[in-house]
């Protein structure tokens, strides 16, 4: 019997989301229930005893990381790094694929049971149930769909679930980092924007802290013999604001100015934080170079200023590659009946570590829904099968390196 072709094999997969979709329901309802706060760890944990179950049972082979204490004792849940082989070596073209998805949630214990899961209509309510469970959950279903119609036509299939993503994977971002080095595609398992459209891009986002060093002097009887931090901080916020529209795409801004003790002593010392979002690594290196410069110059004699640059999330940039995966997308999505668009964004997450490693990503593939991080969070139920589908279809069609050439 000859291979399915794409639209017949989209045709079944379709038809499996549409089967599995009151498990699924059920299964949310199960995983929103779970109050997984990233200061949470047994809460993510309990999620990753559930993920793990589950990617046991459709035959992946499952690592469970669990990370020591970080700073101030902070305490992250465990991840979870789960693989499955395909029947199509690298060598003969199969491909590499790496989902990721995250377990834990920006909401506070309590939470699941003060606004439990609920749906109304064709719309799912409840804490994470957009961000990131309903993906997440998209992505397990996805990978059991395609077991069960025996697609292995790649090379390895990898799903990382981790606890920590909404403060910024302080702990998973080395193995999220390690385990996309060698991955040929990316898929990041966000739901998809409120309009139906996938990620294409995601800014980076550089964290700098500027210390001004001045002089102490007493402010009424010799000031003459001061240096003021406060001015020369002042002079700094003012020439950092106004890089602002220097770049497409990049903004920068001074959210924290501190500066002295006591009225009546000349400022010694002050401390700005800055934060820049830019669409490309070139432009963050640009605004580097710029607030390195504007440091060398503070506007107030006998003053020194300090620059480090406390982090950096390398952005999730438009790529030709990139594209060409979202060309992929669209005709899966048009294979299950559906249209899709692509978006860029100034929010960050797990797909800027796995691009940054220089892997072709796309994110938003799960269900379609919106106002993360609030009380209102939502995902349109009706949307699910068609995006399971059409997430399988695509983890299909990159699998084999003959259907993206």
């Amino acid at each position: 019997m000859s291979a399915p072709t794409r639209r017949q094999l989209a045709a079944e997969l379709l038809d499996g989301a549409r089967f599995l979709q009151a498990r699924y329901l059920h299964d949310l309802e199960e995983l929103v229930s779970i109050d997984s706060g990233s200061y949470t760890p047994h809460g993510v944990n309990r999620v990753a005893d559930w993920v793990q179950d589950r990617l046991t049972g459709i035959g992946f082979a499952v690592e469970r990381v669990t990370f020591p204490p970080g700073r101030q004792g902070f305490q992250a849940g465990d991840a979870l790094v789960a693989r499955k082989k395909g029947a199509l070596a690298e060598a003969d073209g199969g491909r590499r694929i790496l989902l990721a998805g995250h377990m834990d949630t920006v909401f506070e214990d309590g939470t699941a049971a003060a606004r439990p899961f609920r749906i109304e209509g064709s719309t799912a309510y409840g804490p994470g149930v957009s961000d990131d469970k309903g993906g997440l959950l998209a992505g397990l279903t996805a990978l059991e769909i395609l077991g069960d119609l025996g697609v292995d036509a790649y090379d390895e299939l990898v799903l990382l679930a981790t606890p920590d993503e909404e403060i910024g994977s302080p702990a998973s971002r080395p193995l999220i980092e390690a385990t996309a080095a060698g991955a040929h595609f990316g898929l990041g398992l966000e739901c998809a924007r409120e309009n139906g459209d996938l990620v294409i891009a995601r800014k980076g986002v550089a964290d700098f802290r500027l210390t001004v060093t001045g002089r102490a002097a007493h402010a009424g009887i010799e000031p003459e013999r001061g240096a003021n931090a406060a001015l020369a901080a002042a002079h700094l916020t003012v020439a950092l604001q106004a890089l602002n529209g220097h770049w497409d795409d990049v903004t920068v801004n001074v959210g924290v100015v501190r500066a002295g003790t006591r009225a009546n002593i000349v400022c010694p010392q002050a401390e700005l934080r800055i934060e820049v979002r830019a669409a490309t690594t070139a432009d963050i290196q640009r605004v580097t170079r710029a607030i390195r410069e504007a440091a060398d110059q503070p506007g107030v004699p006998g003053v020194t200023v300090e620059v480090e640059q406390l982090d950096l999330c390398p952005p999730m940039e438009d790529t030709p590659a990139s594209r060409r995966m979202l060309d992929n997308a669209c005709r899966a999505a048009s294979a299950v009946g559906v249209s899709l668009g692509a978006a860029a964004t100034g929010g960050v997450g797990d797909a800027n570590l796995i691009a940054g490693m220089g892997v072709p990503t796309l994110d938003g593939l799960g269900p379609i829904g919106g106002a993360d991080h609030s009380p209102q969070e939502w995902l349109d139920v009706s949307s699910v099968p068609h995006r399971i589908a059409l997430l399988a279809d695509l983890v299909a069609a990159l699998g084999d390196a003959r259907n993206t050439a």
